[in-house]
């Protein structure tokens, strides 16, 4: 059977890739807003340039 200590590692170890793997998914989620935004806004600026 597994000791204690190889649990608490086990658990310590999981944490911290569970808690990798949502930092990763918020970090993607927050570049592709950033790319997007500024994408929306570029083409603002152009179609602003055009118009005037």
């Amino acid at each position: 059977m597994f000791e204690f200590q190889q649990f608490i590692a086990f658990i310590i170890g999981l944490t911290i890739m569970t808690m990798g793997f949502w930092l990763m998914i918020f970090l993607i989620s927050f570049v592709l807003y950033w790319a997007t935004g500024g994408a929306i806004d570029l083409m603002k600026e152009n179609k602003a340039k055009k118009k005037a």
